[in-house]
């Protein structure tokens, strides 16, 4: 540096600064610790060896000016502030279209809560941005280093994890473009903005704004674009320093930034020492408000005592994955459309000021420049030169008028116009020319000579939205179009991990552009061209894997032994990119990352027997099983084996009875888990079965589930040793008192033969007769209702039950009592009304002249005529009911082996004796079976 005293540099700024604190605070000792303050972060970081540049986060001025400088001094060395971790990723940006943001991505989460992972840390880059100019430069031009000197990003959650709550999983869903992002973590360089709410506040009101974004773009943004490299330097350190002061007293978070800058140049003084650049040679970018940074830690002579603590142990991956506009402004809390109107006016700082830009060689998506992807001639070292006060002049001079460009205004009208009029507005040009005067009268009140973009955005809503929005977008979002569009980014093939890389080549064959955004109908003929069954393998796997959306089968199913013989999907790989890249960070192949999670599900400390279940299915239809389907299997008997509860009874029993038709189709023996799984289900359920009976928190559909476990798994789990004594030991325990249980009960006793079909119609009868039981009937019903799912056959009793409520109940009391019934059906058994409508479609008459005649079933068997009282008991009355039914008698010979013939003989009680005394067991089964029908 030179010989000028440091003290005089900004001495007519502070003589300033104190007059006006003893003007306007009665003294200077009020503001002096503020406003002196600022000017001494000023002069201390101007003067700093190490050149400091301040810059806010997508900020076109900043970006500007960033080219400029590095045009001009062409530093050997860049410093920039992202995390250190992130470095071999900007490497990639060549292969991308912007804006990209660089993630790092740790699904195997160690160190931290449990419920913090995933964990995912992105810096997103747009090319109006000093971060990108920088990365361009450094990357593109020999003999540059570029380092990143900011904390990793474990040390992003390790230094937050006492200040920062994790996300919120039911936050509700954003918008598609501002979800690119997911729930990561946002870290962007410059984050300049006031803490201090009332400052803000007192900022937009004096200002005539409405926020933030509108603020920097009217009074910083416009200013520093055509601003020198000096001035520009100090008013954003000024700024970030006024920023810093007036912050409120956080702990945590001071705490945060200043080890953030600790860090920071503790990296730049390590890298120093050990390549041994020369500091002027280098070129330190940061945000404005670490830039006035006051740790002891600052400068290349600051102190070396900061020691940064180790990184956990959490595994971390590192890709790009697409940004857009909207997933910025959602992410840093900006206005809706400001990144798109910094883009516009990035485009225009570089035609006005003819600064040449960086672009990465083989950029996807930028403009090629002449200059692009070429070294500038390096820069002649200049004798470095003593700071000189830029302040003073810059806050003392009037605001620029710039003059009111009526053709760009007048364009923005006409497109506004008819963008409105092809999203359903009744626009005209009459609103066009109001829209274009609106402007001028809103920029006039605000205080501008020329309308800004939010001018002509509230002009826009004013004359053509009028309160109402018949289109798919408002006014609003067609200004943030027409100023740029939200502007969406697109990872390139090249820089893709290895698993999506592996998706799109074996996509291959479906001949679309799946990297494109939007949807794409892909149609599979799986029958006449076979090598389109993996794509269809990956399709379905895709679907299990990634977000609603990203592929959607329009015809075709995949279920346990059906396989579809046409296929048709909609597929939005591209636009659901972020979600295929972050597969990629779990595993190399689709296949490896569904088998971790099916996994990760089943060994889940607080996972149920259905959801382990639920994974031996999906291991089966994408996964063709094998090992993975018993271990999870075997898993699922071991949790079963541990639930004390039958809240998840019928997913256990929806899924048990579809594997095990499955298994029973597919292969030529039951695996051994399955077996195991029906024998401990079924003595698991006995043991449960009265307790659920009675217990309030358990369902009358769940206990019904219970029920059909048992009778369904009953054959099985008898041939593998359950003893059938438990089953009835289990109902002789069972006691409910709740009027649907006992109508489940009575259902399954009848299934059990403990309770024939005549003696619960006598019951159900009795019931009707008790007025005071009556208005409870409908709880009944829903009882017998459930019964369906253990007890299907009782179908046409329960038609039965319904009908004679309807029939036997007089209008006073049916009426009331008609809702509740309709209600307690639909509530509790509406996935079984489809069985009860079918029994009830069989018996009802079809047309309804027919209704007149009709006679009930059930009331036609009570009517039937009586047997003759030689047929009521002996053998010669079995002997009778034989010859009157030889067809039934020639079956069941037939079954049991007997080859005997009718005789000639007319039938006789002595002929049919004999027969019957030759076969007295079947004689005997035939008479129980008559007497119970």
């Amino acid at each position: 540096m030179s010989g000028v005293d440091e003290s005089t540099a900004f001495a007519a700024l502070r003589g300033q600064l104190q007059d006006a604190a003893t003007e306007f605070a009665d003294g200077p000792d009020a503001l002096e610790g503020i406003l002196l303050g600022i000017v001494d972060d000023v002069d201390r970081a101007v003067r700093e060896p190490l050149e400091i540049f301040p810059v806010c986060h997508h900020s076109p001025a900043s970006a500007v000016a960033m080219a400029r400088r590095l045009r001009e001094k062409q530093p050997k060395v860049v410093y920039l502030e992202l995390c250190e971790d992130m470095a071999p990723l900007l490497q990639e940006l060549r292969n991308c279209r912007l804006p990209v943001a660089v993630q790092a991505f740790a699904s195997e989460v160690k160190g931290f809560p449990a419920e913090w992972a995933p964990l995912s840390v992105v810096a997103p880059i747009t090319e109006a941005s000093a971060e990108y100019q920088a990365i361009a430069y450094a990357l593109d031009t020999p003999g540059v280093e570029l380092v990143l000197v900011d904390r990793s990003s474990d040390h992003v959650f390790q230094w937050q994890a006492d200040t920062v709550d994790p996300p919120d999983q039911d936050a509700p869903p954003a918008e598609e473009e501002a979800a690119l992002h997911g729930d990561a973590v946002g870290v962007e360089i410059g984050d300049l903005r006031p803490r201090f709410a009332e400052l803000e506040e007192h900022l937009l009101h004096h200002g005539r704004v409405r926020h933030w974004s509108e603020w920097w773009h009217q009074y910083v943004e416009l200013p520093l674009g055509d601003s020198d490299h000096d001035t520009y330097r100090q008013v954003m350190l000024l700024i970030g320093s006024l920023f810093r002061r007036l912050a409120p007293g956080d702990a945590d978070r001071v705490r945060v930034d200043e080890d953030r800058e600790r860090y920071m140049w503790t990296r730049m003084r390590e890298h120093l020492g050990a390549t041994g650049t020369d500091p002027q040679d280098c070129l330190y970018v940061c945000g404005a408000f670490h830039a006035a940074s006051r740790v002891e830690e600052f400068g290349v002579h600051g102190s070396g005592t900061f020691e940064i603590s180790p990184p956990s142990e959490s595994t971390w991956q590192h890709g790009l994955i697409p940004s857009s506009h909207s997933a910025i402004e959602a992410q840093f809390g900006l206005a809706a459309g400001s990144v798109s109107i910094a883009a516009t006016q990035w485009a225009k700082n570089l035609k006005r000021t003819r600064v040449r830009p960086y672009r990465l060689a083989g950029q996807a998506g930028a403009r090629k420049t002449a200059t692009s992807g070429k070294a500038a001639a390096p820069a002649v070292p200049a004798a470095p030169e003593a700071p000189s006060d830029k302040l003073s002049g810059f806050l003392q001079s009037p605001p620029a008028l710039d003059r009111l460009d009526e053709a760009e205004l007048l364009g923005w009208s006409v497109e506004i116009v008819r963008s409105a009029r092809r999203n359903g507005y009744l626009a005209s040009t009459a609103d066009a020319i109001a829209v274009f005067e609106t402007s001028i009268l809103l920029a006039g009140m605000r205080d501008r000579a020329r309308p800004t973009p939010y001018d002509f955005q509230d002009a826009a809503v004013t004359c053509i939205e009028k309160e109402t929005v018949p289109g798919r977008r408002d006014v609003r979002r067609l200004v943030e179009i027409l100023m740029g569009g939200d502007r969406i980014g697109q990872v390139g093939y090249d820089a893709l991990p290895p698993l999506a890389r592996d998706v799109h080549d074996r996509l291959a064959p479906l001949n679309l552009k799946l990297q494109q955004r939007g949807v794409q109908r892909a149609l599979l003929d799986l029958s006449t061209q076979q090598e389109l069954r993996r794509c269809s393998d990956v399709l379905w796997m895709l679907r299990r894997l990634m977000p609603h959306g990203a592929a959607r089968p329009i015809m075709g199913e995949r279920e346990l032994g059906k396989q579809s013989v046409q296929e048709s999907w909609d597929l939005a790989l591209g636009t659901h990119q972020r979600a295929l890249i972050e597969l990629g960070y779990e595993g190399v192949s689709i296949e490896q990352v569904l088998e971790q999670r099916l996994r990760r599900v089943a060994y889940a400390p607080n996972a149920t027997t259905a959801q382990v279940l639920a994974a031996v299915e999906d291991a089966e239809l994408h996964l063709r099983g094998g090992r993975l389907a018993d271990e999870l299997g075997t898993r699922a008997l071991e949790v079963l084996a541990t639930e004390r509860s039958v809240d998840g009874a019928p997913e256990v029993l929806r899924r048990v009875r579809r594997l095990l038709a499955y298994y029973r189709i597919g292969r030529p023996e039951l695996p051994a888990w399955i077996e195991s799984f029906a024998k401990t289900g079924y003595a698991h359920y006995c043991t449960l079965l009265p307790t659920a009976f009675t217990d309030e928190d358990a369902t009358v559909r769940q206990v019904a589930a219970m029920l059909g476990f048992l009778f369904s798994m009953e054959s099985l789990a008898l041939s593998l040793g359950c003893d059938r004594t438990q089953l009835d030991l289990a109902f002789a325990q069972s006691h409910p008192q709740e009027p649907s249980r006992v109508a489940l009960l009575w259902a399954a006793r009848v299934h059990l033969g403990q309770l024939s079909r005549a003696e619960l119609r006598e019951r159900c009868d009795a019931l009707l007769d008790n007025p005071l039981v009556v208005p409870a009937y409908p709880r009944y019903l829903s009882g017998f209702l459930h019964a369906l799912e253990p007890v299907p056959q009782l179908a046409d009793f329960v038609v039965e039950a319904v009908s004679n409520a309807f029939a036997r109940l007089p209008d006073p009391v049916l009426l009331p009592w008609l809702p509740k019934l309709i209600t307690t059906l639909r509530s509790e058994g509406a996935d079984l009304a489809p069985l009860l409508i079918r029994e009830a479609g069989r018996v009802f008459p079809g047309r309804l002249a027919a209704l007149d005649a009709w006679v009930p079933p059930w009331q036609a068997a009570h009517e039937a005529p009586a047997l003759p009282p030689a047929t009521t008991g002996g053998a010669a009355g079995r002997a009778v009911l034989l010859a009157a039914h030889p067809e039934t008698c020639d079956s069941l010979a037939k079954l049991l082996g007997c080859e005997d013939t009718w005789e000639t003989q007319a039938a006789t009680p002595t002929t049919g004796a004999v027969l019957t005394a030759r076969h007295p067991e079947t004689a005997g089964a035939l008479e129980a079976l008559l007497a119970g029908v």
